[in-house]
């Protein structure tokens, strides 16, 4: 019997864009029960409320994948509110957690954690070798900061928690708010606006030199499963595809895509972010035989349709 086989299961943020699609593979890898609070009811940032759920959910094993994030504007904005709400709330469950006596807990951290400047390929080794990108560096290290918390829960208590480093996702349900978008949902959006209405013109943020790994969404939902089931060791784990864009390429890309005819213009005067972003992923090959299996190109189209019949079924 694997981990979740037969198990009661928690999936913070299981209504989200990512975790719906874990709750799917988590209901066929034969879960008995897959609770999903929701924030109306469980303010996970209040202590009392992560006791309440425990109290109504008993769960086995804990996914937690809920965060308060968002591309590099509204990291800009909200600083505080997401150092603040991403460390409470991981805090809060991992302590329950361990006062309920959960059979796995399973963090899943960012890639935002890393050095601005780490060695390309971003080993799971380099995590500590200096400070994140300026711009989203509060939701990162405070992801990062419940890495060291379950080690510590671990050398202490014997706390069965893992920890994962997904790349940047994509894919069908993502969020396409232009305020808070990431970049693939948010260069879909721009290009098809600009194409239904007839722009010449789309103005995007930055240089367009920087480089991102992207990873579809029903790829990193496997990968979560997979460590829910088989991995117990302390170390964290990259997910991803070990593979980058430039996103001046990733635009022309989108831009063919969704066959917008224009031209791009690219603003210098606003922040690049990080300069590149791909992942060491033989960790994750050894130590959980995950490999990702949809292709970049495979993953836009299937993401753009999706956007264009939800946009249409909006109305």
């Amino acid at each position: 019997m694997s981990d979740v086989s037969g198990r009661t299961v928690v999936v913070t943020g299981g209504a989200g864009f990512l975790g719906s699609v874990v709750v799917r593979r988590l209901r066929e890898a034969g879960a008995a029960s897959i609770v999903v609070p929701r924030s109306v009811e469980y303010d996970l940032t209040e202590q009392s409320a992560v006791r309440r759920l425990f109290d109504d959910a008993r769960p086995d094993i804990v996914v937690h994948l809920a965060a308060e994030v968002g591309g590099i504007g509204a990291n800009r904005e909200n600083p505080g509110r997401y150092f603040y709400a991403n460390a409470a709330m991981g805090m809060h469950l991992i302590e329950e957690s361990r006062r309920r006596g959960v059979q796995k807990f399973v963090q899943v951290g960012t890639v935002c954690s890393y050095p601005k400047f780490a060695a390309v390929p971003f080993s799971e080794d380099a995590l500590w070798d200096g400070y994140p990108e300026e711009t989203n560096a509060p939701y990162g290290i405070a992801k990062k900061g419940l890495l060291v918390m379950l080690h510590a829960y671990r050398q202490q208590y014997g706390f069965p928690g893992v920890y994962l480093l997904p790349v940047n996702l994509y894919g069908p349900g993502d969020n396409f708010d232009p305020q808070t978008s990431h970049v693939i949902p948010a260069l879909i959006r721009k290009f098809i606006e600009a194409r239904d209405h007839g722009v010449a013109t789309v103005e995007l943020w930055g240089t367009g030199a920087p480089s991102r790994e992207f990873l579809y969404v029903d790829d990193a939902a496997r990968a979560i499963v997979l460590a829910a089931e088989r991995y117990s060791d302390p170390e964290p784990i990259n997910i991803g595809t070990g593979r980058e864009i430039r996103i001046r390429d990733l635009a022309d890309l989108i831009a063919r895509l969704t066959h917008f005819e224009g031209s791009v213009v690219w603003d210098a005067s606003k922040p690049d972010g990080q300069p590149r972003r791909c992942l060491d992923i033989s960790r994750a090959r050894e130590r959980l035989g995950f490999e990702a299996e949809v292709e970049l190109e495979d993953g836009l189209e299937q993401t753009i349709d999706w956007w264009d019949s939800h946009r249409s079924a909006d109305g």
